[in-house]
Parts: structure tokens; C-alpha cells; sequence
């Protein structure tokens, strides 16, 4: 199912509570071809994980399409509660591919879909030089560059070419009005990358360097996990869940 725009956005309107959306939740796409690499290469530490196409360009693996199928079967039978009414999309392509697997899901059990945008700015962190290079490759092929990450922080640290945690989150900033005044009172689910969600918690749940740094260290966001937050009484959106998949167990 090729994901095209469904609607425009919506006029502008004030910022305040009625301009929340009900839900936003957001996923990470399934497993990808460069996730399975990595994994098999970090294991053992090796240097070269075998990729040589862009980031953007990266597929789903058969089980990053069966973590797709899964959340799509899960959302259809209203594991969180009503169906989304709007989907925004990375344009990379593991998360296109993840949320076309929903949708189709969706379709096939004959539930309403939801409108549909593809956005740049949900697209994942840019690593410049050290794209596609294991964390053993960076030590030996850039040790100045290793040490000032540890030195800086991960929200701070900006690869030569590419994007600081910060700098991610201030394109989800700009993302996140847009979402208001598209999606007030609607439910929205984002498909993207562990970095979006990431920063999304940054930004929503206003984490400091010290709390997002402990979030870092419980563990990576997993493929298809799960991250939302609900429209509280008082006009605020209020974490529900972080990195959960229920529909894996």
C-alpha cells in the first residue's frame, strides 16, 4: 500500500489545552537489514557491518515485517484503545515499509484508515563520517571523535556531517506545532526511529541532560516498541507507556 497524503493541514490555531491532540503515540520501525548487521557485528566486534547503501534506504528484514504485522494486528484489535485517525511517517524506508505492514493490516480486517503524511522531519539522526561504522570502527578510525562524545554528552555530541541529539529535537519541535494545529483532539500515531522517540521524551516529558542520559542507559528503544502519551485534564500531555510491546509477547 503506497502511503500518500490523505489531507492538508488544518487552518493554524492558539496554542493552549483544545490544540493537544488526544494521543500521540509513536513507534519505532521494525527490525531493519543495517539493525540485524549491527547486531551480529557489535557480538563480535568487528569493524565493517557489511552496508553499503544510504541510511534512507534501508529495508525491513522478514522479521522486522513480522514485528510490523504483529503491532498492525495489535492496533486493529484496539490494544491502546480507538483506532489512530492520523498517521505521520518518516520517509525513510524501514518506516515506510513498517507502517504500509500496518495499514494493510488495517485494511485487510476493514477498519477505517487513518489520514496519512510523510514528513522529513521524523527522519533518524544523521551520523555524518561515522554512518554505518561500529562502535570498535569509530574507536580505531576517529579516537579524537570517540573521546569528545564521551567528553560532550550524547545530547550535546555532533558527528562531523551529521546531527546532535539536540539538534534532532529541534526539528521535532517545529514538528510537534505542526501536529497541533494538523491534529487537535485527534489520536496520532508517528512511525519512526529510536532517535524520534527519544527525543520526543526529551521534549514532551521535559528531560533534563542528567534524566535523558539515564533513559539512554536503560536500554535501546526496541523495533515496533511502543511510546505514548494521553491529553491529561489539566491541557498536558502525560506519558502512558515508554518502549513497550505488548504485541510481540
Amino acid at each position: 500500500m503506497e502511503l500518500t497524503n490523505h489531507r492538508s493541514a488544518a487552518p493554524g490555531s492558539a496554542v493552549g489545552a483544545a490544540t493537544l491532540p488526544l494521543s500521540l503515540t509513536v513507534v519505532r520501525h521494525g527490525q531493519s537489514t543495517a539493525n540485524a548487521a549491527f547486531e551480529a557485528a557489535e557480538a563480535v566486534g568487528a569493524l565493517d557491518v557489511g552496508i553499503s547503501c544510504r541510511d534512507a534506504d534501508l529495508s525491513l528484514t522478514a522479521l522486522g515485517r513480522s514485528q510490523a504485522e504483529a503491532l498492525g494486528r495489535w492496533i486493529a484489535a484496539r490494544g491502546e484503545g480507538p483506532l489512530p485517525q492520523s498517521l505521520w511517517v518518516s520517509p525513510y524506508l524501514r518506516a515506510q515499509e513498517t507502517a504500509e505492514v500496518v495499514l494493510a493490516t488495517l485494511d485487510d480486517a476493514g477498519l477505517p484508515l487513518p489520514d496519512i503524511r510523510t514528513d522529513e522531519r521524523l527522519r533518524d539522526r544523521e551520523l555524518g563520517i561515522l554512518e554505518m561504522l561500529t562502535s570498535a570502527a569509530v574507536e580505531l578510525q576517529h579516537p579524537r571523535e570517540a573521546a569528545r562524545r564521551r567528553l560532550l554528552g550524547e545530547l550535546r555530541w555532533r558527528p562531523p556531517g551529521g546531527e546532535s541529539y539536540a539538534d534532532v529535537a529541534l526539528r521535532l519541535r517545529s514538528l510537534l506545532r505542526d501536529v497541533r494545529e494538523a491534529d487537535a483532539s485527534r489520536r496520532v500515531l508517528l512511525v519512526a526511529h529510536d532517535a524520534v522517540v527519544l527525543m520526543l521524551r526529551h521534549i514532551i516529558d521535559d528531560l533534563d541532560e542528567a534524566e535523558l542520559d539515564k533513559v539512554l542507559r536503560a536500554g535501546a528503544v526496541g523495533n515496533t516498541a511502543i511510546t505514548r502519551w494521553s491529553r491529561a485534564d489539566e491541557g498536558q500531555l502525560r506519558l502512558d507507556c515508554y518502549n513497550a510491546a505488548p504485541h510481540l509477547d
